[in-house]
């Protein structure tokens, strides 16, 4: 493992909930509700979703790595010619299948973490991972990974930073846990040179996402319920959540 992978691994760990803490939590912290993932009927316009259309051409096939309801797929409909989802979460995929059959598109779905399952996955023209880095820990294999599957090349999109980065002075008022620097655009581009990889990046700025509920944000921090107002009161006080992603660009 070259230095920068041994950076993104450190800062990475750094963002775990301790075994005390998540100990006392009432509810499990983790996993992602389908209903906020569902793919929009009209795609934003996004650096990524041009550089996916780019890649793609007048038709290809697309894998779709941390699928969630298919936002990242879904957005190359019209030169899309089939779909494969990957996610970790079978909601995810039965979301995924609903959106493909609503668009007419053909698809398949693998459950199960990546790199693990890509050798199930097979290839495709273009693979795409929104939204899923900042998940990953050991990020050589889970790039290397990417990179194998994809014929004409990969796109990946990130927050400029870890996008629970911005709860980090609830961390340190509700549990007094300080966090390390979160892992950056700049750390993945890291790796990925470590790799023998050159990326295109562009940088550039998401439209507002609404906020997350003093409800989510109290059982993310590992809190009991009734101590949401407590949580609404702090969220009050942050500053807005960053808004800048980046778009990776790279070819087999």
């Amino acid at each position: 493992m070259g230095s920068a992978a041994e950076r993104w691994a450190e800062l990475q760990s750094g963002r775990g909930i301790p075994p005390e803490i998540l100990a006392q939590a009432p509810a499990s912290p983790w996993g992602h509700d389908p209903a906020d993932f569902t793919a929009p009927d009209v795609p934003e316009d996004t650096p990524s979703r041009a550089a996916g259309l780019a890649l793609l051409g007048p038709s290809g096939t697309v894998t779709d790595v941390g699928c969630g309801g298919g936002d990242a797929a879904f957005a190359l409909a019209g030169p899309l010619t089939h779909a494969t989802g990957v996610d970790t979460q079978q909601d995810m995929l039965d979301l995924f299948e609903a959106g493909a059959d609503v668009r007419g598109l053909p698809t398949r779905t693998v459950l199960g973490p990546w790199p693990d399952v890509a050798g199930q996955t097979g290839t495709a023209d273009v693979v795409v991972s929104h939204h899923v880095l900042h998940n990953v820990v050991d990020l050589p294999p889970f790039l290397a990974a990417l990179t194998a599957a994809a014929v004409r090349g990969v796109v990946v999109e990130m927050l400029s930073e870890h996008p629970m980065a911005w709860l980090d002075p609830l961390w340190a008022r509700f549990h007094d846990l300080h966090r390390p620097e979160p892992a950056t655009v700049d750390d993945a581009v890291a790796v990925l040179r470590e790799q023998g990889v050159e990326p295109q990046v562009t940088r550039w700025e998401r439209e507002r996402r609404a906020p997350h509920s003093p409800d989510w944000v109290t059982r993310r921090l590992c809190l009991p319920p009734e101590r949401a107002p407590e949580v609404a009161a702090a969220l009050d006080g942050l500053p807005p959540r960053p808004r800048t992603a980046a778009t990776l660009v790279w070819r087999p």
